[in-house]
């Protein structure tokens, strides 16, 4: 798949879908359609990290309780009936198009789910993780079958298969992850080739409102991404683990070739004035450089999926490559 240059648009993002699984037709699935009577339909066992469940062959109503099986969802063609939102009254994720959410209902919040909402869908396949449903698992498979993965982050790959598998989509699925990994080799050659890509110590950091600055360490969606590409890493940050926290007083440990961040909630309550006006920050070999870019926090950090995964190295590409 040729990358996408420049800023991410709305039909940049539609394109990307499309080329992710090629030839997908969308569901339209308005919620007066009752849901189908697997038996009819054909059915098939589902191995999962909560046992085994008996899922339609090809699910065409489903509800995705997190972003992962969202992106899941969409990259494989479907237009899930139901979906949580990251916030009471957010809406889905802004990197998905929103042609291809238009029938989707919220049902609540990521990990406060509204089982009565998700009833109300009828749908014939619920899909989420232990992280953040596990307690209701019985619940809601007293609603649809449901499949859960163990986590979200650096299993995405994994749990894409096992989303595929759940919805009968895994031609898709293989089309998502070859186009995938096309784009990482392409990406990787503009960047000089797998030895000068080694070289460039790549960084995420993160302010967030009300608590400390994170620098995001191996196990995390991110830092999948970053050794997919086979970038360099900090040598602090190249570590088992989820994240590195910072104060004001330690940015030194932030020190990298390249460092992209973004913010979550109100800038004026992290710490992202108190590190960035600092002499320690400016003293970075990233920011003397120039080497430092603002990234969309919603994409990075909740676009848990192939489709998200495409975008975030479309952007890797316009600021290290294009740029």
């Amino acid at each position: 798949m040729s990358p996408i240059p420049g800023p991410v648009t709305r039909r940049a993002v539609l394109g990307l879908a499309a080329g992710l699984a090629p030839g997908l037709a969308l569901a339209s699935c308005g919620s007066n359609i009752p849901a189908p009577d697997a038996s009819s339909a054909g059915s098939q066992t589902v191995r999962h990290a909560r046992g085994v469940s008996t899922v339609p062959a090809r699910a065409t109503r489903v509800v995705a309780l997190d972003t992962d099986a969202l992106d899941s969802v969409v990259t494989l063609g479907l237009t899930p009936v139901g979906a949580t939102t990251v916030a009471e009254g957010a809406g889905f994720p802004a990197y998905l198009p929103g042609e291809r959410l238009a029938g989707t209902k919220a049902v609540g919040t990521i990990g406060q789910p509204d089982l009565e909402a998700v009833a109300a869908l009828r749908p014939d396949l619920i899909l989420s993780n232990q992280v953040r449903d596990d307690k209701r698992y019985d619940g809601l498979s007293k609603i649809a079958p449901t499949v859960l993965t163990k986590t979200t982050g650096p299993t995405w790959k994994e749990n894409v298969r096992l989303h595929a598998e759940a919805l009968g989509r895994q031609t898709e699925a293989a089309a998502a992850l070859a186009a995938y990994q096309a784009k990482v080799r392409e990406l990787v050659t503009a960047l000089g080739g797998p030895a000068k890509a080694a070289a460039t110590k790549v960084e995420m950091a993160r302010f967030l409102a009300g608590a400390p600055t994170r620098l995001y360490l191996n196990d995390t969606f991110v830092g999948s991404l970053f050794k997919d590409l086979g970038v360099g890493r900090p040598a602090n940050q190249d570590k088992p683990g989820f994240s590195l926290e910072i104060s004001p007083e330690q940015v030194d440990q932030a020190a990298a070739d390249v460092i992209f961040y973004s913010v979550y909630g109100d800038a004026a309550k992290s710490d992202q004035a108190k590190v960035t006006e600092g002499a320690l920050w400016k003293n970075l070999d990233a920011v003397r450089n120039g080497r430092i870019f603002r990234v969309d926090d919603g994409l990075w950090m909740l676009g848990i999926g192939y489709t998200g995964a495409g975008l975030i190295l479309d952007q890797i590409r316009k600021d290290l490559v294009n740029g």
